[in-house]
């Protein structure tokens, strides 16, 4: 069915744009599948509920029902929700989001600052009908977190994680503290995300990659990490990789962190994510991590091993992941380094989007089946998924289902050329939090588009959802902790951060409270009884000795928590680990492994060769905490491993080769080359010693790979050869003269281009040749280049720019013409087109595909169509309605794809580069032009860089494209695979 919708809906009052919508929403198809998100359970049917009269259709399990809790103008676009002991929901708003981009005078604006609202269900039917503003901050710049643990609200805020105070109960903070400071992004998505408490009692929180972070803790120890990453915002303009923190190690990219309360003990939980919005901690301790892409094609949902790599940068945060893409390596993992020893499994690739709040689910009240049940809410696809984490090995996978949606089946490919717009896609679930009453409550954005530091509904409308069990009604506990039985209630409770109000009061009875305690590993609830075993632990020798005796228990995930309790509160890790060092379960034997990271090896020499020796050759979790166990110890871990090991390396076996790839010891170099050299091995097992060399940092591995590089065998010598070439540029660079092992070549056409620049600049050239060679530069590519970065030097004559420009715009490289538009006149103006008229327009997909073929394929893949230089549009209908993706290809600028603002880089020989930024190292840098060629450039060669704000992707009009064409384009892209 068509509907009519406004062209601009954002332009018109929520409450009457979905008035407008409201048959076409009630005549949805309803679903005819069922699905099954609770894979021991029987399957229960998904269905379409019409939640309110002005509002969509969502999707979600039979056995659920939702409605709207609470929407606007109670609060305005919130970013993020948590739940305090009375049952209120705190709600930050970001208003103000993005001021550079969103003028005040076009929306909604708070010039005081953002807000924390309170929102409060007074007569328990179930819908708010209180609203109050607990604060209003000019500090709180599009604040992206909350937490509110008892008369404590801690607002995330890049730079600052403040703490405001309630001290005398009025709902209005009397104390403000800014209790860390130093992180990087100011009012930007991949910054500053919420703070949640574990059930150690300490505070967990996550930062994405907008760096630099430099933080230093309330005891004087400072963090230092960051990335090659800048842009996003006018602030973050200064960020850089390779820093090392007060541990000595290097952090990069988006981090896990953890403080204590008191903001001493700031730790790296894990580090390398892209954008990792918010940590989810479940009552044994394990984290939960989401993350999106910069592809359309690879967001991901993951455990995260605690001190883990999760690959997004090079491991120095000096290159992208296009800097280290391999050939024929596809994009999700190349996207996260998958094939790079050092990195944990990826967990669930989920595709496109833009993933945000998360909260792994422990309560009763929803029913068995919920318990247990880890969601993420999915802002950019319309969904909330859910996940039923089953272990595996020393890792989990990860069965994902769509739980809660605006659409009956989220992957399906609709028609959205049918309509101008579609309402379904403006459910952006920014957060999904759990009540003290066990219901979910789903903050909604509610916008056309989200990411890329845009909005469009200048309402600043939002919404909240409460999803309880059908047919039965839920309600908020009374929470008294003055009692231990009140503060027992606080610990079981289904809110997270109610549980540390209970947590820190029993905690300070000390061993008074071991008995009642104690109770509670026996609880129904498994999750009860983890939490217990962490209090256990800090209630003295009495609780210890509780928990220690848990090491031996039947149940994997008891002893697991058991040793990690103890951990934090046992000064000799050695002893613990030498306890539960033969325990069957790999996933205790790793975290022996994490634990014993810091440990001198003479001290777990034994340890750790057992803990290898227990490496099945299979399981990739395991061997990567062997790894994390032998951080800095590699060399002297292999040593005593290798009277073990078969000296003829051809006879290695998988398990063997498979540990020595991870640890890659410098001293393995001849070995790998002999692997690699040897026709009997499988081309994987010589792949893998090609790769193992390629990340010894040391003249040996050098040398062998540039031998390797020379053999007649052209498989190996392929890829012995891209591995010198992209090692030359970074961790190689100062280990060989590259200039005579392997010295660059110019082509022919460089050559030429590079005689003629030199002849343009002589002195003497005349006014008339000059002009010539101006005009005879401008129509090949290389030469087109140099002129450019002469324009951009402002070294090109003025005189002879209108000559240049009436031929560049003809070049055929498509970056030149890009680059042309900032220091050349187009002839005759750009054309301007009509949204309104294009959305008028039927679109048709074969014309479309036409179209992307003649214009898109050079940068962009579709299906099998296209190359992979800018971002994947496979998915993109995933993510865009029809407004919206029409909107990013007229104005390309606006919304740029966070890593993919181009660089112009000019060399003092005149070269002139122009592309993505993908490595930015001490001895070279490396630009990824248009065409897909990487090209090194030694930084002592560099004369000029220069970032833009403008996209590599040229505007419609310097394509010549029509509307009817762009409609097409539209409708093909729209379409899916």
């Amino acid at each position: 069915m068509k509907v009519a919708i406004p062209v601009n809906p954002w332009l018109i009052s929520v409450p009457a744009l979905l008035g407008s919508l409201f048959w076409g929403l009630t005549q949805l198809p309803q679903p005819t599948q069922s699905i099954n998100p609770f894979p021991d359970a029987t399957e229960p049917a998904r269905r379409g509920m019409m939640i309110s009269a002005d509002s969509n259709v969502l999707y979600l399990p039979d056995d659920l029902e939702a409605t709207v809790w609470a929407e606007a103008p109670m609060f305005f676009n919130p970013t993020n929700i948590d739940v305090d002991a009375r049952g209120r929901i705190w709600v930050t708003e970001a208003v103000n989001y993005r001021n550079f981009n969103n003028k005040p005078d076009t929306r909604l604006d708070h010039p005081e600052g953002e807000r924390v609202m309170i929102l409060e269900d007074t007569n328990g039917d179930g819908k708010a009908d209180q609203s109050k503003v607990y604060v209003q901050d000019k500090d709180m710049v599009s604040p992206l977190g909350i937490a509110v643990i008892g008369n404590k609200t801690i607002v995330s805020a890049a730079p600052n994680l403040i703490i405001y105070t309630d001290e005398n109960g009025d709902d209005k903070p009397d104390k403000k503290e800014v209790f860390l400071t130093g992180f990087g992004g100011l009012d930007h998505d991949h910054s500053l995300h919420a703070l949640v408490a574990g059930p150690d009692g300490r505070w967990y929180f996550n930062t994405g990659n907008a760096g630099p972070h430099i933080v230093t803790d309330k005891a004087g120890w400072t963090l230092r990490a960051g990335s090659i990453y800048t842009g996003g915002t006018p602030y973050n303009k200064m960020n850089k990789g390779n820093m090392v923190s007060d541990d000595g190690r290097v952090w990069v990219g988006g981090l896990t962190l953890r403080v204590n309360p008191d903001g001493t003990g700031l730790k790296v939980m894990g580090h390398n994510f892209r954008n990792n919005y918010e940590t989810a901690i479940d009552s044994y301790g394990n984290m939960w991590q989401n993350d999106n892409d910069d592809q359309v094609v690879a967001c991901r949902t993951s455990w995260l091993m605690e001190g883990g790599n999760m690959g997004y940068f090079s491991q120095d945060g000096t290159r992208y992941w296009q800097g280290d893409q391999r050939p024929g390596q596809d994009i999700p993992t190349a996207h996260w380094h998958q094939e790079d020893p050092g990195v944990i499994p990826v967990g669930d690739i989920s595709g496109a989007g833009s993933p945000t709040g998360m909260v792994f689910y422990e309560g009763d009240q929803l029913g068995a089946n919920y318990r247990g049940m880890l969601l993420s809410a999915e802002a950019g696809r319309n969904v909330i998924f859910s996940y039923k984490p089953e272990p595996q090995g020393a890792g989990y996978r990860m069965p994902r289902t769509d739980l809660i949606s605006t659409f009956p089946k989220v992957d399906e490919n609709y028609k959205w050329n049918d309509i101008t717009d579609d309402i379904r896609k403006w459910f952006r679930p920014s957060d999904v939090a759990v009540g003290t009453d066990g219901a979910l409550y789903i903050a909604d954005w509610f916008d056309p588009v989200v990411g890329g530091h845009q909005m469009k509904d200048k309402k600043g409308y939002g919404r909240i959802y409460r999803i309880t069990p059908k047919g039965r009604k839920l309600t908020v506990p009374v929470i008294n902790t003055d009692k231990t039985k009140g503060q027992l209630l606080a610990l079981t409770n289904p809110a997270i951060n109610i549980r540390l109000l209970g947590f820190e009061k029993l905690k300070a009875q000390g061993d008074k409270v071991v008995k009642p305690v104690s109770k509670l590993l026996t609880d129904a609830n498994p999750y009860h009884r983890a939490r217990a075993v962490w209090l256990l632990a800090q209630l003295g020798p009495k609780g210890q000795q509780k928990v220690e005796e848990l090491l031996k228990s039947d149940q994997v995930d008891l002893r697991i928590t058991a040793f990690r309790a103890l951990k934090q509160t046992r000064p000799d890790v050695v002893a613990l680990a030498r306890k539960v060092i033969d325990d069957p379960s790999p996933a205790v034997r790793r975290e022996v492994a994490i634990a014993l990271r810091d440990v001198p090896f003479e001290q777990c020499k034994d340890l750790l060769v057992k803990l290898a020796n227990g490496y099945d050759g299979n399981d990739r979790f395991y061997l990567e905490a062997v790894g994390i166990a032998a951080d800095k110890k590699e060399e002297a871990l292999y040593a005593a491993l290798k009277p073990s090991i078969p000296a003829n390396p051809v006879q290695w076996d998988q398990k063997t080769a498979n540990l020595i790839w991870r640890l890659h010891p410098a001293s393995t170099a001849e070995l790998m080359k002999q692997r690699a050299l040897d026709p009997t091995l499988t081309a994987d097992a010589r792949k893998q010693a090609i790769v193992a060399l390629g990340f010894m940092k040391d003249p040996a591995a050098a040398k062998a790979m540039v031998e390797l590089a020379k053999q007649n065998d052209k498989t190996i010598a392929d890829q012995a050869d891209y591995w010198a070439n992209f090692r030359r540029s970074n961790d190689w660079a100062t280990l060989l003269n590259w200039d005579e092992v392997m010295p660059p070549k110019l082509s022919e056409p460089e050559q030429k281009a590079l005689a003629m620049r030199q002849k343009l600049m002589e002195e003497y050239t005349s006014a008339e040749d000059k002009l010539k060679l101006a005009k005879e530069m401008a129509v090949s590519p290389e030469g087109g280049k140099l002129l450019v970065g002469l324009a951009a030097e402002k070294k090109l004559p003025e005189s002879l720019k209108p000559a240049i420009s009436e031929i560049i715009f003809t070049n055929p490289d498509q970056s030149v013409r890009t680059m042309a538009g900032d220091y050349f006149t187009r002839p005759g103006g750009s054309a301007t087109f009509s949204m309104k008229k294009i959305t008028a327009l039927s679109g048709n997909e074969t014309a479309g595909l036409a179209v992307f073929k003649a214009n898109c394929t050079t940068c962009h893949r579709h299906g099998k169509e296209g190359k992979d230089i800018g971002p994947e549009l496979t998915q993109i209908h995933q993510k865009f309605d029809r407004n919206g993706l029409l909107d990013a290809i007229l104005n390309p600028s606006a919304g740029l794809a966070f890593g993919y603002e181009p660089w112009l880089v000019t060399t003092k020989k005149g070269q002139t580069y122009y592309g993505f930024l993908i490595s930015d190292g001490q001895e070279a840098i490396v630009v990824k032009d248009a065409a897909g060629q990487k090209h090194t450039i030694p930084t002592a060669q560099v004369a000029s860089r220069k970032q833009y704000s403008t996209s590599l992707m040229p505007d419609p009009a310097s394509l010549g494209l029509s509307e009817q064409q762009l409609a097409d384009l539209v409708a093909y892209l729209l379409k899916g695979k």
